[in-house]
């Protein structure tokens, strides 16, 4: 409670939505949740992302109904209104992440990608989209039989020639968000910008001072044996500008005259969360591991600055295992887990497959070897001269027993390519589950199978996410604190 009303006092008026109003959602009961909190003198929550090919991998939705069950959750525990806000960072220059996205085409995980463009490293909000037509086909291609063809609709709605990377992502995500109540603040908005100026003419005031605080809890870090999660570049501030359309790091050397000059700065990552507590009256970040890893850099940058920092809160995570997925598991008895390592497991199904006969010979055969071995090393042991050295003899053991291992290795893979349909199947699901080898929602795009399923989906979401968060989040017996309680283990 004490940090909410630390909040609410430096927030004491409606001035900061009414500047923000350019960048944020206006329509739906996301735009109704904002005006209470203005109203009532309230608080947000908060959450973010740089932005992705057709609303990028699963996790850019699992953050944002994280943080919507979070906001529903400190609203009801302190009566205090309460507005998720979803951080759409679309200064961001990276094109080569948000370019990319993946779908599950069968066993096969298929990769969209968008031509990069000839300029200079731009925002995603200046970034042009051009004609992504063929990449919406292969995306539509991809839902299969679709059970919410409007999701498509929204989606070539929102990727249409003539938007940018940035004016994409943030439609799609307001079509699909703000009916549940998530507000998206566009970050790489002019107004944004206007309202993070103070903080970062700041930042480049004493940008060797925030430097120096920020290399002094790097190597806190690294003696506590911890390696920091965003490596510090010599001689860099935490500034981005933007000057003749390209975007890059102020040199603390140039901070000063920078500071005198330009109107386009930005925050960088461990900036972007002391300039998120400075224009909104924000209690709390919700962010993955890599977040709140660096939440410990970020709070060294506002201490510096003399500037508060909101507590991180880990995200809600979970893997959706469709009905097609589902019955793959079942049929082999397996768990989610089990596809981590897809190549062990379909091991051990071949192994299971193989005939109870060979098996049992193949037993018989260890066990032989190692009796004829026994009984070879005895009978060479009752000399007080060996003919030859134990180690001879142990090595021949391990040598009969390694020919034997490969015979199985040999008809392991005999079986797995015999049973071409069980092979399928764990490729299948594997591609689902842990595509190229990684979490299902680090990688996948969310749309096909929002138009499989339906929007419910979403709310299927986000009442496990409530769950975590419902749980994070209780009122003090004895008085009317918060306390947080439980871990943010993976939900399924």
């Amino acid at each position: 409670m004490a940090q909410i009303d630390a909040v609410r006092s430096q927030f004491v008026h409606a001035s900061w939505r009414e500047s923000l109003a350019p960048a944020l959602s206006t329509t739906g009961a996301a735009a109704e949740r904002l005006a209470r909190v203005a109203a009532a003198g309230g608080a947000v929550v908060t959450t973010g992302q740089q932005p992705g090919l057709f609303g990028g991998p699963i996790y850019t939705f699992s953050k944002a109904l994280g943080v919507l069950a979070l906001a529903d959750a400190l609203e009801a525990a302190t009566g205090i209104p309460v507005a998720p806000v979803f951080w759409a960072a679309t200064y961001d220059a990276d094109f080569a992440e948000a370019s990319v996205t993946y779908l599950a085409n069968g066993d096969r995980v298929e990769r969209l990608r968008m031509t990069p463009p000839d300029s200079p490293p731009r925002g995603m909000s200046e970034t042009a989209l051009g004609d992504v037509t063929p990449l919406l086909r292969l995306l539509e291609r991809g839902t299969g039989s679709a059970t919410d063809p409007g999701v498509m609709a929204l989606v070539r709605t929102a990727y249409h020639e003539g938007a940018t990377v940035g004016d994409a992502f943030v439609t799609l995500l307001r079509a699909l968000l703000e009916p549940l109540g998530v507000a998206v603040l566009d970050a790489g908005h002019a107004c944004v910008r206007a309202a993070e100026r103070p903080l970062m003419l700041r930042a480049l005031r004493d940008a060797g001072r925030v430097d120096a605080a920020v290399r002094a809890r790097d190597e806190l870090l690294r003696r506590e044996g911890h390696e920091p999660v965003v490596a510090q570049v010599p001689g860099l501030s935490l500034v981005f500008t933007t000057e003749h359309g390209a975007r890059s790091r102020v040199p603390i050397a140039d901070a000063p005259a920078v500071a005198e000059r330009s109107h386009e700065l930005e925050p960088n990552v461990l900036l972007r969360p002391v300039a998120e507590r400075a224009i909104l009256p924000t209690v709390a970040y919700v962010g993955g591991p890599s977040e709140v890893a660096y939440f410990a850099q970020a709070s060294a940058a506002a201490a510096a600055l003399g500037a508060p920092l909101q507590v991180v809160v880990p995200r809600w995570s979970g893997v959706i295992v469709e009905p097609h997925v589902q019955r793959i598991l079942e049929r082999y008895q397996l768990t989610v887990e089990d596809l981590r390592d897809a190549d062990g497991t379909l091991g051990r199904l071949a192994c299971n497959i193989m005939s109870g006969d060979v098996r049992d010979a193949l037993a018989r055969a260890r066990a032989s070897v190692d009796a004829v071995m026994t009984d070879l090393e005895r009978s060479l042991g009752v000399s007080d001269t060996p003919l030859v050295p134990p180690a001879v003899t142990s090595g021949a053991r391990r040598a009969l027993q390694h020919r034997l291992d490969r015979l199985e290795r040999r008809l392991v893979a005999a079986i797995k390519r015999r049973e071409a349909g069980l092979v399928r199947d764990l490729s299948t699901a594997r591609a689902a589950l842990y595509p190229n080898g990684k979490p299902q929602e680090r990688v996948l795009n969310l749309m096909p199978m929002l138009a499989r399923h339906g929007r419910s989906l979403l709310g299927l979401m986000l009442d496990r996410a409530r769950e975590q968060m419902t749980g994070l989040v209780a009122p003090a017996p004895d008085d009317s604190r918060l306390i947080a309680h439980g871990d943010a283990s993976r939900q399924r």
